[in-house]
């Protein structure tokens, strides 16, 4: 696609963006949109949003759960930056989360990291790819989406890769000593929500790619190919994908989630206007 082209689209979204609007899919209505074109979208609207006084602080990888995918759609993982004023930390394991500006939102269990160092590239052993790592976190992300969830892997990509909110728990360093036992718990953590205390849905670490480590290393490989991008340093933020299915979320619920298989705080979230 052409500069000009791409740019369009951004205003587009931006648009939608800033007025929690609807917009089409633009993969269907032009055939030229692919995955290649979503990620120029994106780094627009990433130039954007840096203009307009947001700092990226992180990266949110979206759909490396393969146990959905044929419900939205699509085929491979995306992913998209996190800012200063989307990602915040639980208090005690609650937080308050407006929806303000959201379209259609959803919310997902994910694990968090913090990264010590770059994730090396074309690395598939999990103890290797969790020395890159600082800490972990069990962490809560508002997804949504202007389309309507209904789009075309293009589409999401560009969408922001459909991050609106990031909420993540307690921090729990990682030593060490602690990375084989980490590395062998990941896959099979378990992520409940549960509605007023009352359990939704259920997932599996190992949907995540075989493991939220492994999302890790899948980003780093994919960014390798992305000269237009910025690079992975230490101190971002990573938040790996949902364990389960997104479920809707409205203002005046208040939703938690339940881990089991991680020694990790679970998260109770209000949602407000």
């Amino acid at each position: 696609m052409s500069p000009q082209q791409v740019q369009s689209i951004a205003r587009e979204l931006l648009h939608a963006h800033d007025h929690a609007s609807l917009t089409t899919s633009i993969a269907t209505r032009d055939p030229d949109f692919d995955l290649d074109a979503a990620y120029l979208v994106a780094a627009e609207l990433m130039r954007v949003r840096r203009i307009r006084g947001s700092r990226p602080v992180g990266r949110k990888i979206g759909f490396t759960n393969r146990s959905i995918w044929a419900l939205y759609g699509v085929d491979a993982p995306m992913w998209a930056h996190v800012y200063d004023d989307t990602v915040s930390y639980a208090q005690g394991g609650r937080a308050q989360v407006s929806l303000a500006g959201t379209v259609s939102p959803r919310m997902e269990p994910e694990i968090a990291f913090k990264l010590r160092a770059p994730i090396p590239v074309g690395c598939t052993d999990a103890e290797q790819l969790l020395r890159s790592a600082e800490w972990y976190a069990h962490s809560v992300e508002i997804v949504h989406s202007h389309f309507d969830w209904k789009f075309k892997l293009a589409d999401a990509t560009a969408d922001w890769a459909c991050h609106a909110r990031l909420v993540i728990g307690e921090p729990r360093a990682i030593r060490e000593e602690d990375i084989p036992a980490l590395a062998r718990a990941l896959p099979e953590v378990k992520a409940a929500l549960l509605k007023g205390g009352v359990r939704q849905i259920e997932g599996l670490g190992a949907d995540v790619l075989g493991s939220p480590a492994y999302a890790l290393g899948f980003l780093a490989d994919l960014l390798a190919k992305q000269a237009f991008m910025q690079p992975l340093v230490a101190g971002e933020l990573i938040s790996t994908g949902t364990i389960s299915d997104a479920l809707p979320v409205r203002a005046g619920e208040t939703w938690s989630t339940e881990i089991t298989g991680l020694p990790v705080q679970n998260l109770t979230i209000t949602y407000t206007d």
